[in-house]
């Protein structure tokens, strides 16, 4: 299984500047979504068979936890970008996770990166680049803060 070497915000930069805010973020959101759902189901076919046939039935043994604790993990890695997007969808694939919830988990993830890369990319082609930074600063709060969050959490808990 490869990785896809092509980065996606410059391409949802471009859809923004070629088709728009809305078209823009329809566009990338449909490719990121069959591309995840490609590479999940890759690897429920071709993967899981092999784990089993490695590990035994325990490869089914609670691996990783619920099917929220699953959800939520896709979902939350959907948000941060310097997580690696097939790589999630290969793992969830060889998880338990039900591909209904991995659909709907990488859904609402991507959408609103998507929606702020596409508005960037359509700010800057129409040359309002005051807008597009402001759209920018967005982006870096919304992956940003919820990695504070972690962090403080995590150092609260080392503390105690």
């Amino acid at each position: 299984m490869s990785a896809s070497p092509i980065p996606s915000a410059p391409i949802a930069l471009a859809a923004g500047a070629a088709y728009g805010h809305f078209w823009g973020t329809v566009q990338v959101v449909i490719g990121a979504e069959l591309g995840a759902l490609i590479a999940f189901g890759l690897a429920r076919v071709m993967g899981h068979d092999v784990l089993r046939r490695v590990f035994g039935d325990r490869v089914d043994a609670g691996l990783l936890g619920s099917q929220t604790a699953l959800t939520i993990t896709v979902f939350a890695s959907r948000l941060m970008p310097f997580v690696s997007f097939d790589m999630i969808s290969y793992a969830a694939g060889l998880s338990r996770l039900h591909t209904w919830r991995f659909a709907v988990a990488t859904l609402a993830g991507i959408l609103p990166a998507s929606f702020l890369l596409a508005h960037v990319g359509g700010e800057a082609f129409r040359g309002d680049l005051g807008r597009a930074t402001w759209a920018v600063l967005g982006l870096g709060l919304a992956t940003g803060l919820p990695l504070l969050w972690v962090t403080m959490r995590r150092d609260g808990r080392a503390k105690k």
